[in-house]
């Protein structure tokens, strides 16, 4: 007869098997029976849907005035060049948002992802193809290239774009696939108990546990908002908190949003960095932000909603005081 238990098995056993510089496993066990599955499933789309990479969002060819244009000297038209650009995978330092790079070539040359090199930019698909230039050829051509994660379409990015820059569909994300197996193991004398095997790849932005990491961090903010002391009975406009938890949600960054690249780089240009900012804003004065469009700000008000600090909910002026001395302070 099986012992009648008060609480489950708390896993305890934790192994990461490199298998190359962007490949991994990563193992974990032993859980009761049906805990993995539970566990691996939601980790696998975090991981897909919100891990946080860099890719170019547009490009300005000197000479050029749109996709379908051709440059003299190079074998490939614009278009070409723009699809063979989106197979170029960079990496910035943590803390730079967006970059702006202008390169220059001349003479006979193949152009490949290593000569995209810079002191700002490192490019982690050398061998990637991008032109052939012949030997009267002189190409200038500058790339922009954002932080974010999942997929963004260029119609979604061409009204922020400085003008001449030809939009481009923008895959941030850094994970390429994500499997996962779940495997028996026997506990004492019970063999029903579980193993997770999960096989990350990743295309060299960030090295597979940390992208493992990442995702239990974004799977643990979401996850918080069960931790809210809720009220009972929620407005029409969102669910509404107590006063220390609304503190504590205005002095969250908006990275925890979830925004969009573009809607979250019209806040951020406009010093709007805190949670908080958002949610003391009347409608009016959020859509002055520059450049916020009127589905960027649409999308706004549905996260904060989600949160429940909807945009102008926060009219307290004592809250206020207190959120804007615990910005100072940090």
């Amino acid at each position: 007869m099986r012992k009648i238990k008060t609480s489950p098995y708390v896993p305890e056993e934790f192994e990461v098997e490199q298998i190359s510089e962007n490949e991994a496993n990563i193992i974990a066990y032993p859980f009761e029976t049906g805990y993995a599955i539970s566990l691996a499933h939601p980790l696998r789309r975090f991981l897909l849907s919100s891990s946080m990479g860099y890719a170019p969002v547009a490009l300005k060819v000197e000479g050029a005035t749109h996709e379908f244009d051709s440059v003299r000297g190079m074998l490939e038209d614009i278009s070409e060049f723009i699809l063979n650009l989106k197979n170029v995978r960079f990496r910035l330092s943590d803390e730079v948002e967006s970059v702006e790079v202008t390169y220059n070539f001349s003479g006979s040359k193949e152009i490949t992802g290593a000569d995209l090199n810079s002191d700002s930019v490192e490019c982690v698909t050398p061998d990637a193809f991008l032109a052939t230039l012949n030997e009267d050829a002189e190409v200038t051509f500058t790339v922009i290239i954002y932080k974010g994660m999942g997929y963004v379409a260029s119609e979604d990015i061409r009204d922020e774009l400085p003008e001449g820059f030809i939009p481009m569909d923008a895959y941030f994300t850094p994970v390429r696939r994500v499997t996962y197996s779940i495997e028996h193991v026997l506990v004492e004398d019970n063999p029903e108990f579980e193993k997770i095997v999960m096989n990350i790849k990743t295309d060299g932005q960030i090295d597979p546990l940390g992208a493992f990491k990442n995702a239990l961090s974004v799977m643990k903010t979401q996850m918080g908002v069960f931790s809210l002391d809720i009220n009972e009975s929620a407005s029409e406009t969102g669910p509404r908190t107590t006063d220390s938890d609304e503190l504590k949600i205005m002095l969250q960054k908006i990275e925890e949003l979830g925004l969009s690249a573009r809607s979250f780089n019209c806040l951020d240009r406009a010093s709007v960095h805190y949670i908080g900012e958002i949610s003391s804003m009347t409608e009016t004065e959020l859509k002055n932000v520059k450049n916020l469009g009127k589905k960027s700000l649409d999308e706004i008000k549905d996260k904060l909603v989600e949160i429940g600090q909807p945009v102008g909910s926060v009219t307290d002026a004592s809250t206020i005081e207190q959120f804007k001395k615990k910005i100072e302070e940090q």
